[in-house]
């Protein structure tokens, strides 16, 4: 089936929006469609076996037995139905059609029952009936073609994946909760599996495949049909959990139609509510919504955190409340199979991130703790740059991450950074936020140079050199240094310096602020160098007026607050023999973890401020991956007589346009 025909099949199941119009808000539509669609589904894929299973039923139904067992056998697939209903036959009594379809619901096994559920579909039964439209709706969907021979298991992904991506744009969805084209998760999958492909090939190949944020299933089907096009033979049992209830009763139909174990595919969120718990897996994969808060699971994270530590999920850190994306990476992670003695086992993730967990995070922040606690460990095997407008509903740039606790040896220790951001083709008609896709082509270029990367980043001759940086682990650290510089003041009365003593807490509360204030009026305009000879005059002045000097350290704070002024030529404040250093002047710096950082302040520093000093006691430790950064190349400005001519060039333009419009 082409491109074309899944649009077609699409465009006749979202053509019920016209019926819905009026009676339905347009974010609404896909509660009605979405579920419609999947009935249908089941029932084409059940149609050559109906009759089978009727019988089967009649025959079993009054002995003590376990149905399930015997229905689903006779109807060839996890699920099944007893009734003899059809859709076409319950829009053709449209007086009884409600009763009628809850009815045939009611005989769907019980898993397919739980699907449509999750749909609040028998809600939307009577809200259609009320309105007098349920019978054209169902007679819509009854000519819709979607038997299995016409359109198959992967096609009929093709056809929800629009029809999501509709739902989504009517639903305005916020811009990380989108879903994933075709040719993402073809990279993703090839990304994620091709360094295994030679032991994928071997005969009884068996792999187990996890999205924690699956979705509709789209990265589970690509990974199957991936390791079963190199071995078919193989098998690939898949796990998936998904909140979003709508896209877990998709994801679920889809594996009850696949022959799958739909149990697999488990409804809640991943955070508070494992669905796999203690289960690995051999490989990973999710594409998790950006920027999405995780405040609603708050509490079980932290108590997790706090009780569970690093025997837990989220040992390493928590993430910022407002983006959950390196829970979910902390969560995939701690489901990776071990490594045994003998180097067998393991497993390999991928992700999609948006650019936020590169950098997000000062030094020792939850964000930098994960980053480094993946690197310390060795597991980031590379981070790869993809093309902006790649997905439908949001236009960010993103980001495969690649991970796996067992490196190839020549990986050990290192990090590849591939930037593809230029590998992509403009589509002709976008596709809500998607404006461009990559290409077959494409997508094997940049799965070859990832197998090669270490290769292309020695060799300076090599065609994608540019395109490819490797580091070492160690490299992606940093010591946030905080470099001081002393405290200068100089010391002077004037009229604004007694009204702002006058007014300053710690000296009203030390003693009377209007005797204060008289008492050292005719210093007004004197200046001195140091504190010593300030505190001197100051005293003696007080003394005359027969004003006291309260001894209290708030007091002479206060007092050198107000009086002291800042001066890069004045006197250095002591604190116990020590320069005080200046709030104001302090700095920060980054230094490279394998950097030494007092050679770094005689270096960098010093020379430009020399009475700077390092404070070791407020010095951390942080990692980021400043992806751009390594891969940005200087462009020089166009010269200014090339921007001159060319705007002579368009006034002459616009005035020749202007004389055409008066003449």
């Amino acid at each position: 089936m082409n491109s074309s025909t899944h649009t077609e099949l699409a465009n006749h199941a979202w053509s019920v929006a016209d019926l819905l119009r009026g009676d339905y808000k347009q974010a609404d539509y896909g509660k009605v469609i979405l579920p419609f669609t999947v009935l249908r589904r089941l029932e084409c894929v059940l149609e050559p076996t109906r009759d089978r299973v009727r019988a089967e039923y009649d025959r079993r139904k009054d002995q003590n037995v376990d149905l399930s067992r015997f229905l689903g056998k006779a109807a060839g697939h996890s699920f099944y139905n007893v009734s003899g209903y059809t859709l076409r036959a319950i829009a053709d009594d449209s007086g009884q059609a409600a009763k009628h379809l809850l009815t045939y619901l009611g005989a769907f096994s019980p898993n397919a029952q739980e699907v449509m559920e999750r749909y609040e579909f028998a809600q939307q039964v009577r809200k259609l009936d009320s309105a007098k439209l349920l019978y054209q709706v169902v007679g819509r969907f009854a000519d819709l073609d979607l038997h299995p021979a016409r359109v198959s298991n992967h096609q009929m992904g093709y056809v929800f994946e629009e029809l999501i991506r509709r739902f989504a744009e009517s639903s305005n969805e916020t811009a990380g909760e989108h879903f994933t084209p075709r040719e993402v998760i073809e990279l993703m999958v090839n990304l994620l599996v091709a360094p295994d492909d030679d032991a994928l090939s071997v005969p009884g190949t068996s792999r187990t495949v996890f999205d924690p944020a699956c979705g509709t299933g789209g990265m589970l089907s690509a990974a199957e049909e991936h390791i079963t096009k190199l071995n078919p033979s193989a098998t690939v049992t898949v796990f998936g959990q998904e909140l979003n209830p709508e896209s877990w009763a998709i994801c679920r139909s889809d594996m009850m139609i696949k022959g799958q174990k739909p149990d697999n595919i488990k409804f809640g969120n991943s955070f508070s509510d494992d669905g796999h718990r203690g289960q690995h897996f051999d490989y990973l994969l999710a594409n998790p919504p950006f920027g999405v808060e995780w405040k609603k699971v708050k509490d079980e994270v932290e108590r997790e955190y706090d009780t569970l530590g690093d025997s837990g999920r989220f040992g390493a850190g928590l993430p910022r409340i407002n983006d959950g994306s390196l829970l979910f990476l902390q969560h995939m992670i701690s489901k990776m199979k071990p490594v045994t003695a003998d180097g067998k086992g393991g497993s390999r993730i991928a992700i999609v991130f948006n650019g936020s967990p590169l950098f997000t995070g000062a030094a020792e922040s939850g964000e930098s703790k994960i980053r480094q606690w993946i690197l310390d460990n060795d597991w980031l095997e590379g981070i790869v740059a993809l093309p902006d407008q790649l997905f439908y509903n949001t236009g960010i740039s993103t980001y495969f991450w690649i991970l796996t606790n067992r490196k190839a040896k020549g990986n050990e220790g290192k990090v590849v950074l591939l930037d593809a951001r230029d590998q992509f083709t403009k589509m002709r008609k976008s596709l809500g936020d998607k404006r461009k896709y990559v290409t077959a082509d494409q997508i094997t270029a940049i799965t070859n140079l990832y197998a090669e990367a270490l290769d292309a980043a020695a060799d300076p001759e090599h065609p994608q050199h540019a395109k490819v940086k490797v580091f070492a682990n160690e490299d992606f650290g940093y010591r946030r240094i905080t470099v001081e510089r002393p405290l200068k003041l100089r010391f002077e009365v004037t009229d604004d310096t007694l009204t702002a003593l006058a007014a300053s807490k710690p000296i009203q509360r030390a003693t009377d602020p209007e005797a204060l204030v008289t008492a050292l009026k005719p210093l007004v305009g004197r200046v001195w160098p140091t504190k010593r000879a300030a505190w001197d005059a100051l005293r003696a002045t007080m003394a005359e007026a027969g004003a006291p000097w309260p001894t209290g350290a708030p007091f002479q704070k206060a007092m050198r607050d107000v009086i002291g002024v800042r001066d890069p030529d004045g006197e250095v404040q002591l604190v116990k023999g020590s320069p005080e250093p200046d709030p104001d002047l302090r700095d920060y710096e980054n230094v490279p973890l394998h950097e030494d950082i007092d050679e770094y302040l005689r270096r960098e520093v010093l020379p430009h401020v020399p009475d700077a000093w390092i404070d070791h006691d407020k010095t951390k430790t942080g990692y980021e991956i400043p992806f751009t950064r390594h891969f940005y190349v200087y462009k020089p400005p166009r010269p200014l007589a090339e921007i001159d001519a060319e705007l002579k060039a368009l006034e002459a333009e616009i005035q020749a346009l202007l004389g055409e419009v008066t003449s």
